[in-house]
């Protein structure tokens, strides 16, 4: 569902129907928090600021746990989110080099997006592949054991579609 703007957003019936699922039960601000972001691709303000109201919390209370995990997105990410692991295993087989240059080949830096909106880079915690280390991960698509020359050919993958 796209984003109108930020003062219409517009729930989905099904995202509705999610929140009274929810309403009463134990940790159900991730749950409802995790259906938002399915729905917009991240989690605008204005929404954070409709599920407050529908769930009558704070909005200090949906930002804390917003900002307190790591799974969820502020910025739309872009087309593309590209995710480099930067848990030990990666991080020590090279993920800081395959970080690094992705920020160069793509101009922007971390939690940022390409100016055309089709790439974002992320540097997400361990993503449980370590055999397969350093590892980058684009939608579905997860390649291992990485090495810098091999991310022209990633990029030019997603770039051609």
């Amino acid at each position: 569902m796209a984003v109108k703007s930020d003062a219409e957003i517009t729930f989905s019936q099904e995202l509705l129907d999610h929140m009274e699922t929810w309403r009463e039960k134990p940790g159900n601000l991730i749950m409802i928090l995790h259906k938002v972001q399915e729905e917009f691709g991240f989690i605008p303000r204005e929404a954070a600021k409709k599920v407050a109201k529908i769930m009558n919390v704070p909005l200090a209370k949906i930002y804390g746990v917003i900002t307190f995990y790591h799974y969820f997105k502020l910025n739309k990410p872009g087309k593309y989110n590209i995710q480099v692991c930067m848990g030990t295993a990666c991080y020590l087989k090279g993920g800081e080099d395959i970080l690094n240059e992705l920020e160069s080949v793509l101009g922007i830096g971390v939690n940022q997006v390409t100016t055309d909106g089709q790439f974002s880079i992320e540097a997400v915690r361990c993503v449980g592949a370590c055999g397969l280390a350093p590892v980058l991960i684009v939608g579905e698509d997860v390649f291992g054991k990485l090495t810098k020359d091999r991310l022209p050919e990633i990029l030019a993958k997603y770039q051609e579609k």
